[in-house]
């Protein structure tokens, strides 16, 4: 069989690969100190996280809140459950870009990437403007 007709079904095999390697983000994760858990997921074909778990959900009995919120009435809401990875796309090459990050700690919302290494690991970075200024973060799967 010639090259030139092995070529279409060779591009049909990649394109599989790329749709399962998309969705290998998918699951829980650790945050960097392990003070809380973060549950990514599929959407529309965009990807999101949001917290699931956290080692100390409550201080003095109390409900962590959303406190440094910039919009006063959003600082009620419970920090667990609050989605903090938005409308992540997927590029290939293990890369997932366009999203936003909110940060709990500070009430800012940047722009993000997502660099999956291993099967295991996942790396996030957010930053202002361009990737180069920004800050990365390595998430550990929790599963």
């Amino acid at each position: 069989m010639k090259f030139h007709k092995l070529l279409p079904l060779l591009f049909l095999l990649c394109s599989f690969k790329s749709n399962n390697d998309s969705e290998e983000i998918v699951g829980v994760w650790f945050t960097q100190d392990k003070a809380s858990k973060i549950q990514i997921f599929k959407h529309d074909n965009l990807y999101f996280g949001k917290i699931v778990w956290l080692k100390s959900p409550t201080i003095n009995g109390k409900t962590i809140l959303d406190v440094k919120n910039p919009e006063e009435k959003l600082r009620s809401r419970a920090v667990l459950g609050l989605s903090i990875f938005n409308r992540f796309v997927f590029e290939g090459n293990n890369n997932w870009t366009k999203g936003e990050i909110y940060d709990v700690r500070t009430g800012r919302t940047v722009s993000g990437k997502l660099s999956l290494k291993n099967k295991n690991t996942l790396d996030v970075r957010g930053f202002l403007g361009s990737p180069i200024f920004g800050k990365t973060v390595t998430l550990i799967r929790a599963e």
